[in-house]
């Protein structure tokens, strides 16, 4: 019995070989199964509240280069390679099994079972193999337990003739007097909106599923939803009216400016970009996002050239709307130009800013520290510091610094830098 999932592996071996043990000195004899080995394991594999593998994220998005995605795909290998070198010792026991109970869903589970890999124990293609015939929790050792109760023990359920036919006729009863008197009130029956016919309820339903993938962005979920359901990828959300504005997957991923989603419709799904929407507008004419654009150029670029997963689908990209194609190389250059001139104008910025706080505090020590009187001479300070002609504000900040302690210039040295940053998140939230 063998369960993974989330970064969580449980698995057991159990002979079902009766054995005679004696639970107390004077109890009585019963026949229990053994377990022969088990093993469990657990790696932070998932993103908290996020779920998802890491390597799905990095299919889906691009490798991720923050410290918690490295620790993530380094977990998952290192999972793996101990799932495997288990499976490995566990060979001999495992080979002269009877049955196999396995639960492993997504690509990524299965791939650490089966493979391919040099020397693999388990075969997809193994008779033996089952799943588990009902629901299954977080893959630990007492949850391989309970399924073994499960699937090893049989449950009788007694039932009252008598008191079911009674419950029978009671519904039967219930039924006929609501038809009775939905007969007497036509009128208002006729007032209740139209009920929905079975296609109309399945097109509402594909729909809620398709947008909640789109607005979290979950594109393998979403290629595989459109797969499993034989859906095109030009889907028309239901009921029109209601998404006049996006009624394709690609409008609602052009809208969103979802680069990951865009990507992935056009190269791998191979949606249409030149579907309208009631307002006449392309999923290109919705894009709010520089790269979002550059997510179309790009795209005609490839499947152009015929770099695309998508080989039959040809497009005109005039009727899409979609301009000259360009390579990823250049899209990724003119974003990091862009973030570039973004990040000197920033440093630009907050230069200037710097300066005119210092100017401002300058300015303030000045004051505090009283003007020049006439004839050259200053006013004398406290303690009978006599600064003689007042030179420049810096001169005057030193001087002041000399005759601090080493703790009443560290707090000015604090408090200056306080008032800097609030200046610039002033700036920043107007």
């Amino acid at each position: 019995m063998c369960m993974i999932g989330g970064g969580h592996f449980a698995a057991m071996i159990v002979s079902l070989t009766p054995k005679q043990t004696k639970n107390s000195a004077t109890g009585p004899l019963t026949k229990e199964a053994t377990v022969l080995a088990h093993k469990t394991f657990h790696r932070y594999t998932t993103r908290r509240k996020q779920g998802g593998a890491q390597s799905a994220n990095d299919s889906a998005k691009g490798a991720a280069h923050s410290a918690g995605s490295s620790l993530r795909r380094y977990n998952e290998q290192a999972l793996t390679d101990e799932v495997r070198l288990l499976l490995h010792d566990w060979k001999a026991m495992i080979d002269s099994s009877t049955l196999l109970f396995i639960r492993a869903t997504g690509t990524t589970n299965r791939r650490t079972l089966f493979g391919p890999y040099e020397n693999h124990v388990l075969r997809q293609n193994d008779p033996r193999i089952r799943g588990f015939p009902f629901s299954t929790r977080r893959a630990t050792q007492n949850e391989l337990m309970r399924s073994f109760v499960e699937l090893t023990r049989v449950k009788i359920l007694e039932i009252d003739e008598a008191a079911l036919a009674a419950q029978q006729a009671a519904a039967e009863s219930a039924r006929q007097s609501s038809l009775a008197k939905a007969a007497k009130q036509p009128a208002q029956q006729q007032s209740q909106p139209p009920k929905l016919t079975e296609a109309e309820e399945t097109a509402l339903l594909h729909t809620s599923q398709i947008q909640s993938l789109i607005r979290r962005s979950k594109l393998p979920a979403l290629l595989s939803y459109l797969k499993t359901n034989s859906l095109e990828p030009d889907f028309r959300f239901s009921p029109p009216e209601g998404n006049h504005h996006a009624p394709t997957p690609l409008h609602l991923a052009a809208s969103l400016n979802s680069v990951p989603l865009i990507y992935g419709l056009l190269l791998k799904a191979g949606a249409d970009p030149r579907v309208r929407s009631a307002e006449g507008r392309t999923p290109f004419e919705l894009c709010g996002e520089r790269g979002a654009r550059d997510a179309f150029r790009v795209c005609r670029f490839e499947m152009e050239q015929g770099e695309a997963e998508v080989q039959n689908r040809k497009w005109n990209w005039e009727e899409a709307r979609v301009p000259a194609g360009i390579s990823r190389a250049e899209a990724t250059k003119r974003e990091e130009r862009e973030k570039e001139e973004e990040r000197k104008k920033e440093a630009q910025k907050e230069k200037a800013e710097d300066e005119r706080l210092a100017r401002e505090e300058e300015e303030g020590k000045a004051k505090r520290f009283g003007k020049v009187a006439g004839g050259g001479k200053s006013v004398g300070l406290g303690g009978g510091l006599g600064l003689g002609k007042v030179g420049s504000a810096q001169e005057r900040r030193e001087e002041e610094m000399r005759n601090m302690s080493p703790e009443v210039r560290m707090r000015v040295e604090r408090e200056r830098r306080a008032r800097a940053a609030e200046e610039r998140m002033k700036r920043l939230g107007g």
